[in-house]
């Protein structure tokens, strides 16, 4: 057993999970929201809409990156569990300290990880109260048509809606219609060429 009180099987069967949940999936969504800030940006016009959304979508990843790294650093260092919110204190501090040294010297340094460190911890908190809701949410809307054994799906359409999803037999008349409409076209098309 180690610190945790996980045998050792259990602890690195988790660490791949784990480094993929925590680390790898939010600094994609962070390069995706930075991309998006960039679309929208006021800079936009003056370094056009590519540069500007790039820069954005990579410094974010960056910052998001080394924050989530460093998160999991002290979670490993300090044996503790992945929801404890001090990980998230401890990671924000050093990740803002050495991202505002690099952008502004010392009081950089100090202003960066004093930031860092409120708002790690508060999108941390937010996301530990959301997640639960979020998947009610998914097994409620998910799991209904899975229990009922229809293949419905949790997001339908609005019957006004000009996307219609077809069943079987709707989906093989309309099959048998285009492959008389291709019928009829392939011969229109001989007999012009015949001409």
């Amino acid at each position: 057993m180690n610190p945790t009180g996980k045998t050792q099987e259990e602890s690195t069967s988790s660490a791949p999970e784990s480094w993929k949940d925590r680390i790898l999936i939010p600094t994609i969504l962070a390069g995706v929201v930075g991309g998006a800030a960039g679309v929208v940006s006021k800079h936009r016009k003056v370094h056009g809409v590519a540069n500007i959304s790039a820069t954005y979508a990579t410094n974010l990843a960056i910052v998001t990156g080394c924050y989530c790294g460093a998160r999991e650093f002290v979670r490993v260092s300090r044996a503790s569990r992945p929801d404890d919110l001090l990980n998230s204190a401890i990671a924000g501090f050093g990740t803002g300290a050495i991202l505002g040294r690099l952008q502004g010297g010392r009081t950089g340094a100090v202003r960066y990880a004093i930031i860092f460190s409120i708002a790690g911890t508060a999108a941390d908190f937010a996301t530990l109260k959301l997640k639960p809701m979020v998947e009610q949410l998914r097994e409620s809307g998910v799991g209904e048509g899975e229990k009922s054994g229809k293949n419905d799906s949790w997001l339908k359409l609005p019957e006004w809606s000009p996307i219609k999803v077809l069943d079987e037999e709707a989906l093989a008349k309309k099959r048998a219609q285009e492959q008389e409409l291709y019928a009829r076209t392939n011969i229109h098309n001989l007999n012009n060429e015949e001409s």
